[in-house]
């Protein structure tokens, strides 16, 4: 495919002047031994350059390659393709009597692209996506493959990796049996006295939604698994219709509400898979915080919500427990995320994230690689400890460089 290449939302328009889809993993070897520089597009819902490999790099689409999903009942595991999304895997997986143990608010999102920019769900015992991967099959830089299992010693840099090691061919993930959701929403929960280990605890998964334009949260979406209990939910009133996240848009796009049982991937994410959930026209930014700090947090962040409040369409607040991926926004700890969808507007929400990074900063607050964001490198090599770990494997699987680009530099290097 030649001419403008953007990502999803069309923030970002790739130097690349050619997207090249192979149809063989023969084809894509070939193509990445004979590249300077490779990335890979994945399904285009990062709102940086972290897959922007310049003018004269190659940037791939896996979404030609067959399309493998490979069901083990017995073991309880599945390998998928690397172009594979989250909706057709499910998909699979739920007709083999199995699940995943959780998923992100969008099912339209690549499985290889979301586990390696930290791409997490909701509930405080639900690590982030990449905490089902047991092995990562790669093309390295010379076209040849790799295969990274569970267990190896540096297994715990190579799946949250930035794209920065090779081309991830395929996964293979854990599974657990097939479960049922039932997804119930609360409306007007204050901020004060908010006893938030409470709350969130009160489900398999809760997210917390607010525009800032009035202190607290305008809707709680709570998914209860049906093999497990429900205590009662008196923080807040139950809705009495349907609702999107975004105020003003139609609640057809989401995910059967009040209490409608139903399977696992058809509820835990809030949009359906067969909807896109909106045109793009947004801008996205995520931090995570550990938990202990959630109603500061919060508080910090009530303080600015009228800086906030005119470019910011919804926030949501969910947790995820710690995962052991190096470069992870959770590695190592229990915790709260803030995640920001605004408007199409670079010039006006740049200086507010700016603003919000500055409220965050006493929280230990990490970014989610494929968001908009502005740390700068000095600070990430901070909050994220094994970025010098991460730096040896990448100079060990990419002696020369060719997954590197200047977002990854902008992290890795002094």
């Amino acid at each position: 495919m030649t001419g403008t290449v953007t990502n999803w939302a069309g923030n970002i328009t790739y130097a690349a002047k050619e997207l090249h889809r192979p149809s063989t993993l023969g084809a894509l070897c070939s193509l990445v031994a004979g590249s300077a520089r490779v990335r890979v597009l994945g399904s285009g819902h990062s709102f940086n350059e972290i897959a922007e490999p310049g003018p004269e790099g190659l940037l791939l689409s896996l979404d030609a390659l067959p399309p493998e999903i490979d069901v083990d009942t017995t073991a309880r595991t599945v390998r998928v393709s690397g172009g594979v999304r989250y909706a057709e895997l499910a998909r699979r997986v739920h007709a083999h009597g199995l699940a995943l143990a959780n998923m992100a608010s969008l099912p339209h999102i690549s499985v290889a692209g979301s586990v390696a920019t930290g791409t997490h769900g909701s509930g405080v015992g639900n690590a982030p996506l990449a905490a089902a991967v047991r092995e990562v099959e790669l093309v390295t830089g010379d076209g040849t493959t790799v295969t990274l299992a569970r267990g190896e010693e540096r297994f715990g840099g190579t799946v949250t990796s930035l794209g920065a090691l090779g081309v991830v061919t395929a996964l293979t993930l854990d599974l657990e049996p097939a479960f049922e959701v039932e997804q119930h929403l609360f409306t007007e929960l204050p901020l004060s006295g908010l006893d938030f280990e409470t709350v969130m605890a009160a489900a398999y998964s809760v997210s917390l939604f607010t525009d800032w334009r009035e202190t607290g949260f305008r809707q709680v979406w709570v998914k209860r698994r049906t093999d497990q209990p429900m205590p009662g939910f008196p923080w807040a009133a139950p809705a009495t219709q349907a609702l999107h996240p975004v105020p003003g848009m139609p609640a057809a796009n989401c995910t059967e509400q009040f209490g409608v049982p139903g399977p696992w991937h058809e509820r835990l994410p809030h949009f359906r898979a067969e909807f896109t959930p909106s045109s793009g026209a947004e801008l996205q930014s995520e931090y995570l915080m550990p938990r202990s700090y959630a109603v500061d947090v919060l508080h910090a962040l009530d303080t600015i919500r009228t800086v906030m409040a005119p470019v910011v369409q919804t926030c949501e607040v969910r947790t995820v427990a710690a995962d052991a991926q190096w470069l992870s926004p959770a590695y190592g700890r229990d915790s709260m995320a803030v995640h920001f969808t605004w408007v199409e507007d670079m010039a006006a929400v740049l200086p507010v994230v700016r603003r919000v990074e500055e409220a965050l900063d006493a929280f230990d607050a990490r970014p989610h690689w494929g968001k908009v964001f502005a740390m700068p490198g000095a600070v990430l090599r901070k909050r994220f400890p094994r970025l010098a770990d991460f730096r040896r494997l990448a100079e060990e699987l990419d002696p020369a460089g060719k997954f590197s680009n200047a977002f990854v530099r902008g992290v890795l290097e002094d």
